[in-house]
């Protein structure tokens, strides 16, 4: 008995696509996208673009599937059936490229995020403790030592902040580098990515380790990247770090990875900084 059903649900969803078969089983069960979205962690576009077999708005076939079967879970199918149908239905439609599908891709959630609130309060309660010391030892050492301290620290300070001044003489003497250099892209933790160029034509495509590096082809014809992870990306132009392509919270496409276009966009960003501060 137990083949029999699972004959005939093999033969249900060859009837249907992927993304009708999940639909359909979501309606059965009454739940609404959004119902799937906060039982999976997956966003709320990924599930509508996998109902609508829209593979070219999903961040790569590896994640595609992994989505398909959270989903599958979710509603009571079978998630190793649903994660076949998928892999063939995108193999037919050119989406077959490989990649390890054990990548542990994780939707980013803002309560993952470590809010930027804990950093200044450990920064004030660090500055809390230094003072309470600072008063405690005022009261401990007698006048003339209270002296001698004062002075060591004015020199303790003093250099640092000389320090400083050189460090910003030499960022300031870095030249901006130019627009045909050479553009590398290096993954600080593991992190999946496409870089196409103008045409769609794909330049690479793969999950990278961390310490994995990409040297953006010289001659390619305004190449672009797709990733759910910039922010697991460091990219440089000649050796010179430029700033992230993001911050990881949504997926990044069609962002322009070329020497030229990384500096116009870190102009414009300069340039939208000083009217802000105006």
């Amino acid at each position: 008995m137990a083949e029999e059903s699972n004959d005939e649900e093999n033969v249900e969803l060859n009837l249907h696509s992927t993304g009708e078969t999940l639909r359909r089983a979501r309606e059965e069960k009454n739940l609404s996208l959004d119902d799937i979205a906060k039982k999976t962690r997956i966003p709320h576009r990924h599930l509508e673009s996998i109902e609508n077999g829209d593979f070219d708005a999903l961040p790569g076939r590896t994640y595609a599937i992994g989505f398909a079967k959270s989903y599958a879970r979710s509603v009571g199918l079978v998630d190793a059936t649903i994660g076949s149908q998928l892999r063939a239905e995108m193999e037919e439609q050119g989406h077959g490229a490989y990649q390890p599908e054990s990548s542990g891709y994780d939707p980013a959630s803002p309560s993952s995020i470590p809010p930027r609130y804990l950093a200044w309060t450990a920064g004030a309660i660090a500055l809390l403790v230094l003072i309470g010391f600072l008063v405690w030892r005022s009261f401990v050492l007698n006048p003339d030592d209270v002296t001698q301290v004062a002075e060591s620290d004015t020199t303790a300070t003093a250099a640092p902040t000389a320090a400083g001044s050189n460090a910003q003489t030499v960022t300031n003497s870095v030249t901006t580098p130019p627009s045909d250099g050479t553009v590398v892209l290096t993954a600080t933790e593991p992190v999946w990515m496409k870089i196409y160029d103008a045409e769609g034509n794909r330049l690479f495509e793969d999950e990278m380790a961390a310490g994995d590096t990409f040297t953006v082809p010289a001659d390619a014809d305004d190449p672009q990247i797709l990733t759910g992870r910039p922010d697991a990306l460091t990219v440089t132009i000649d050796g010179q770090v430029v700033p992230q392509l993001g911050t990881g919270e949504r997926t990044i496409k069609d962002v322009g990875v070329s020497a030229a276009a990384l500096l116009a966009r870190e102009q414009g960003e300069d340039q939208a900084a000083d009217l802000s501060s105006d």
